[in-house]
Order: structure tokens, then C-alpha cells, then sequence
């Protein structure tokens, strides 16, 4: 199994704590984004997006790292990633979509180098990827508002805290106060306990710089 993936991508990330939860092993790939690598022909053959991460089992190609995630869970049930009951598990996928499918995109490298090619001020670029991260962060702060925890949905990780945890990593790097989300901040502290999460940051990746 590959993941060709980058150190401080946020989808790489969530994949990397789901194979580490799931006790699964991936050689990692690493395409370097700023440098423009998941642009390689070679690549793009692979995943047409030329975005990480891409999950390759011996020739089965997934790429979107949610559709990744609920692979694995599929193939490698323990531990579950989803709850059995049906409405907390759509619970648990609408918290995960705030960050994977609203909040990430229009912060991500892509978004912001978009927004430097129109002219805008670096510093406007910043704030508006902050911006982003505070939106999506207070909504998922109400969501889960009376959740007991430890974790977003209960007493063990789901889906939800493996896209919470690398968006976390992404606003304090755009310089967010994130004093105003302690239920996040709880499930974050639950999580980072965890080894497989410790093990997925991205300061402890091969191709962290």
C-alpha cells in the first residue's frame, strides 16, 4: 500500500491517523506542494486533481481522503471510525464535512495562491485563510456543544476528529485564537494522547522540512 501524500497537507494528515488507528502500514510518497510536484504528468496520470492524498493498493487508486477514510473502515471495521447508530453517524459526517468540505478548500494552498495571482496583499491572504478557519471552527464548537467527550462524539475517535485535529494545525499556523472553541480543544487534548494521532502530525513525517 502507497500514500502519496505531503507533510503538512491537512487531507494527507486525516488519512495518515486513520491507517494509524487502523494499525496499517503505507510506504508515503511525498510530493512536495509548494514546489508544484503534484503537477508531474506522472502524477496526474495517477490522480487527475493533482491534489494528495492518493491511496494506492496494489493498483486500487483512491484518491479524496473522506472517501479514503470510509474505505478503510469498510475494509478494516476494527477500530470503527463511524458509529453503528444511523443518525449519529450522519452527526458525525456533517462534522467532518464543516472541515473537510467547507472549511479546508478555501483556505488550502490552492485557494491562496489564487488569491496572491489576483493582487492581493499578503496580509489579506492570511486573514482570509484565518477568516475561513474561524467560520468553520464555530460552527463545528456548536455542534458538538453537548457532546460529553472526550471526543467530538463520544469516548473514541470517529471520522470528526480526524478532520478536526489537522484543521486545528492549520489555524494556529494562520495565527487563530482558538480560546473560543474549548470543546474542540477538548477532543483535540483526547486525541493527541492517542498514539496514532502523535504519530500523524506532520512535524514527525520524512519529508517534514
Amino acid at each position: 500500500m502507497k500514500l502519496h501524500g505531503y507533510f503538512r497537507s491537512s487531507a494527507s494528515y486525516r488519512v495518515r491517523i486513520a491507517l494509524n488507528l487502523k494499525g496499517m502500514t503505507a510506504d508515503h510518497l511525498p510530493h512536495h506542494l509548494r514546489k508544484g510536484e503534484q503537477r508531474d504528468p506522472a502524477y496526474l496520470a495517477i490522480n487527475p486533481q493533482g491534489l494528495v492524498p492518493t491511496l494506492d493498493d496494489d493498483g486500487v487508486v483512491l484518491t479524496q481522503s473522506l472517501a479514503i477514510i470510509e474505505w478503510l473502515d469498510e475494509t478494516h471495521p476494527d477500530p470503527p471510525l463511524l458509529p453503528q447508530d444511523a443518525l449519529r453517524r450522519a452527526k458525525v459526517r456533517a462534522f467532518a464535512m464543516v472541515l473537510a468540505c467547507d472549511t479546508h478548500p478555501v483556505q488550502n494552498l490552492k485557494v491562496l495562491a489564487r488569491l496572491r495571482h489576483l493582487g492581493l496583499p499578503e496580509e489579506q491572504v492570511i486573514e482570509w485563510a484565518a477568516w475561513a478557519n474561524r467560520q468553520g471552527l464555530a460552527a463545528c464548537e456548536t455542534l458538538i456543544a453537548d457532546e460529553a467527550g472526550p471526543f467530538c462524539f463520544g469516548a473514541a475517535p470517529t471520522v470528526a476528529d480526524l478532520c478536526l485535529v489537522p484543521q486545528l494545525a492549520n489555524a494556529r499556523r494562520f495565527g487563530v485564537e482558538l480560546e473560543a472553541f474549548p470543546r474542540l480543544l477538548k477532543a483535540e487534548a483526547a486525541a493527541m494522547i492517542v498514539q496514532a494521532f502523535a504519530d500523524a502530525a506532520p512535524d514527525r513525517q520524512p519529508d517534514a522540512e
